[in-house]
């Protein structure tokens, strides 16, 4: 390989005021013809904290051996991960969302400080992929992320199960529906191996996004994390990085506008996460690309819902995989226009060049045709309000209801909320509200998986509405309002609210209001003094002083 592809890494690696570099590189075990080749980062989220992560060292050989064989020299660093869903319900949980900024900050600075000519970064669990794009966005060399790959489903009681059973079984265990010796059981079997939880959760959702978006190769990430072709895919995405690099193909060249409403699209047809309307805001934001929180309704309005996926269906990303996986997703929306199809991707070939060779299988029902979807349009929804000037995102995947009107037991964290589901204080009909989570709030902007699993489990899913300045996990379903803007602790409407407001949350007219009057709310926010910081140092201090309104995708620069 020619000193051509070495942009960048050939003034970390040639010439005689270069020895030192080098003697330390040799130590690492490169040689003299390695110094010659493109140094190709290899940015991984390896962790044993996660089942999400835990098979990354080995998809990492993978993704080396191809990057040596189609002539680069790679060289493999870690970054960090935070579990959502083994910190979910806890103060942890406040570290996941800011975990984000710690992988897009730790991999551009190691990509920065040794001048690597181009990143291949593995992702895992859900904040992992969002933060290694946006590093991407930033570092803007030639570079593709490759996710990890879905969990298989668990079995129990001879039907398939997953991590959101194992949250709701805590609600159906609390009310007396299921034995403790059942919850083990459950425990034990929901979660066989290695991967990412395995609905259209936030993980699956964000590696669809991205697909469509072009920045991982169509098809790859779909692939299970246990299945043997999901090490002969990561082995050719080395082959992939190096014609980047000849092509001089760039994240500026594939993240575009458009590419964004294709991404949106596929979170959309696909019921998925509410996560993903933070993200590719924060994406956005990254490559100082215009969107704003209510292009995802206006795309939402106009693309069905086509797969039948958990949380709100009936199948997991398994499913969808033997199906015809995503490429066949892209061929229908293509095929009904509702995706830009000559939007560049990694391999060099447009979007639609890629979905043409999609494959059906035949009688498979996860994914309804566009003549006859699921609902017309998509799973998710912006409502604004006197509630919410800023904006709040709805996920309508999984159910048919579209207004609630009740009265608001309003609560100032999580457990508070979730110690009330757990005594049955809350009933049919009510509005349960949680604030002082949001982004600065909380810090951190926790997701409500624990509390809106326990109102599922104690079989009030469809007669109770939630809202919060907080977030939701991919794995939830129900009447749910998330990222309520401006959130509580900056002094949004939310903040005003006491308990008996009788709330309206109106799906059809995208409104979220509360029956009060402009000068009530006014004179409530007027007597009204913002909380002193949960944290004054560290991390969550810094983050809490920086970040913005979740309507920005609460980015911190």
């Amino acid at each position: 390989m020619s000193e051509t592809l070495k942009k960048k890494s050939l003034a970390l690696t040639e010439g005689p005021d270069r020895a030192p570099a080098r003697a330390m590189l040799r130590a690492v075990g490169l040689t003299d013809e390695d110094f010659h080749k493109p140094l190709i980062a290899v940015a991984n989220t390896w962790s044993e904290v996660t089942p999400c992560n835990y098979h990354l060292r080995e998809l990492a050989a993978s993704v080396k051996q191809g990057i040596r064989e189609a002539g680069g020299t790679p060289i493999e660093f870690n970054t960090i991960v935070v579990s959502d869903g083994i910190s979910m319900g806890t103060e942890g949980m406040k570290a996941s969302l800011i975990s984000r900024e710690v992988v897009a900050d730790s991999i551009e600075l190691v990509v920065r400080g040794h001048l690597f000519d181009g990143v291949i970064a593995l992702s895992g669990c859900d904040k992992t992929i969002p933060g290694c794009v946006m590093a991407l966005a930033r570092l803007n060399l030639p570079s593709i992320m490759l996710y990890g790959g879905s969990i298989m489903p668990g079995e129990f009681h001879g039907k398939p199960v997953s991590i959101q059973d194992v949250f709701e079984a805590v609600g159906s265990h609390a009310r007396g529906k299921m034995s403790t010796e059942e919850l083990i059981e459950l425990e034990r079997r929901a979660c066989p191996g290695a991967g990412a939880c395995g609905g259209q959760f936030t993980a699956n959702t964000m590696a669809i996004a991205f697909e469509f978006l072009g920045i991982s190769p169509l098809g790859f990430n779909g692939i299970p994390a246990m299945d043997p072709k999901k090490h002969q895919i990561a082995k050719a995405c080395g082959d992939l990085l190096i014609n980047l690099l000849k092509k001089n193909l760039r994240p500026s060249d594939i993240i575009t506008r458009t590419s964004l409403d294709n991404a949106i699209a596929a979170i959309a047809t696909t019921g998925g996460s509410t996560n993903g309307v933070l993200h590719l805001l924060a994406l956005a934001h990254e490559m100082s690309l215009p969107l704003t929180i209510d292009d995802f309704d206006t795309i939402n309005r106009r693309v069905p819902l086509l797969a039948d996926l958990k949380p709100g269906g009936r199948f997991m990303a398994a499913d969808l995989y033997q199906a015809g996986g995503t490429p066949l997703v892209a061929k229908w929306l293509l095929e009904a226009r509702h995706i830009d199809g000559d939007q560049l991707t990694v391999t060099g070939k447009t979007l639609a060049e890629e979905a043409a060779s999609a494959k059906e299988l035949p009688g498979q029902t996860v994914l309804h045709p566009v003549s006859h979807p699921i609902k017309t349009t998509g799973g998710l929804v912006i409502l604004k309000g006197n509630l919410a000037p800023e904006g709040c995102v709805v996920k309508v995947a999984g159910h048919a209801k579209l207004s609630h009107k009740g009265p608001a037991k309003v609560f100032d964290c999580e457990e508070e909320a979730f110690g009330a589901v757990q005594r049955g204080d809350i009933q049919p009909g009510d509005v349960v509200v949680i604030r002082y989570e949001g982004p600065q709030g909380g810090p951190g902007m926790r997701e409500m998986l624990g509390v809106t699993s326990a109102i599922v489990g104690a079989g009030l899913g469809e007669s109770v509405a939630l809202l919060t300045d907080g977030r939701f996990s991919g794995a939830t379903y129900g009447f749910m309002a998330g990222h309520v803007a401006p959130e509580a602790s900056k002094g949004g409407p939310i903040a005003a609210l006491q308990n008996g407001d009788i709330i309206h949350l109106d799906v059809t007219n995208r409104k979220l209001d509360v029956e009060l009057s402009d000068l009530e709310i006014q004179a409530r926010l007027a007597k009204w003094t913002a909380p002193t910081p949960r944290y004054t140092t560290g991390v969550m201090a810094k983050y809490a002083k920086l970040v913005s309104s979740a309507s920005r995708g609460a980015v911190t620069t």
